[in-house]
């Protein structure tokens, strides 16, 4: 495969998931060999550095890279759908630390892409091929299975305790279905986990327009509405249990989850020949899979 860059420049502009702050992300073309290249212009000196996990500085509710000052957050949406369509040559301006959060899935970025144009590059792209089984089980509980492949092959499992988010599997054995059958899928969280989140200083830009909200443990009505209200959102009843936004998918978490391997497997700055199985996966165990690949295989 040769490596590919945007035929023209495209902008998106939304809020931060985490921030709750309104951000400007413009996506350019860039030479062969540049990379995924993010660069924080609201920083002085407009520092940039390539999407890779040997920056990967913190993994909670979102993959986040920093290096001195220069810090991104929630990029995996958006390098997702960079890696899904082939770009391997792209330079990201932010104006703030973080990535829009737009509807919570990588549909926004893929539609951005197509609009703009897939410009072939002379160079042929890196690729990391997987040439035998490898099983890894990372820290956090999450474990991988990568086998050989003739492409790149995404498979995850997932189980969360509870009635309505049983066990899930999702798979993606050809990229070129990405578009169609993994873009849409959106970020998901628990009601149960919203007081937690909002208490740490994150999800400030969190609504039902761009998060997927489980309701599956019943709480008192006046803390529903207390929740509701810090979040901006029409209130609830707290005795309706279910999705609070309508699916995608039946399987739609799974399929999200899939989404962020994806976005975190960008980070090992190349294609990947092979079927990585992921079961429970969270962004920490992913990044952990592939620092340990780099090392592996000295990319």
């Amino acid at each position: 495969m040769k490596q590919q860059t945007i035929r023209t420049s495209f902008e998106l502009s939304g809020k931060g998931l985490h921030t709750g702050l309104m951000i400007r992300a413009v996506f350019k073309p860039a030479a062969e060999d540049t990379g995924l290249l993010i660069r924080r212009v609201d920083l002085p000196g407009q520092p940039a550095y390539r999407a890779l996990a040997q920056y990967v500085s913190a993994t909670e509710r979102g993959t986040v890279l920093s290096a001195g000052e220069w810090k991104v957050s929630t990029i995996e949406h958006a390098l997702s759908a960079l890696y899904a369509l082939g770009i391997t040559n792209c330079e990201i301006e932010l104006d703030a630390p973080e990535m829009p959060i737009l509807d919570g899935s990588a549909k926004p970025f893929v539609d951005a892409i197509l609009q703009a144009g897939i410009q072939e590059q002379e160079a042929e792209a890196p690729e990391l091929v997987i040439d035998r089984t490898i099983e890894y089980q990372a820290a956090s509980g999450s474990s991988y299975r990568l086998e050989p492949a003739d492409e790149p092959q995404f498979e995850v499992e997932i189980a969360f305790p509870g009635k309505l988010l049983h066990d899930q599997l999702a798979e993606l054995n050809h990229l070129s279905d990405y578009a169609a059958e993994v873009s849409y899928a959106r970020t998901f969280c628990f009601v149960r986990e919203l007081t937690y989140l909002l208490s740490r200083g994150l999800i400030k830009g969190g609504d039902l327009d761009n998060a997927l909200v489980i309701y599956e443990q019943p709480i008192p009505q006046d803390q529903m509405n207390l929740l509701t209200d810090m979040l901006g959102q029409p209130r609830q009843n707290a005795s309706k249990l279910g999705y609070l936004s309508p699916l995608h998918f039946e399987n739609e978490p799974a399929r999200h989850k899939l989404l962020d391997l994806i976005g975190d497997f960008a980070l090992l700055g190349c294609r990947i020949r092979g079927k990585v199985r992921a079961c429970k996966p969270g962004h920490g165990g992913n990044t952990e899979c592939v620092k340990k690949l780099t090392e592996m295989y000295s990319v």
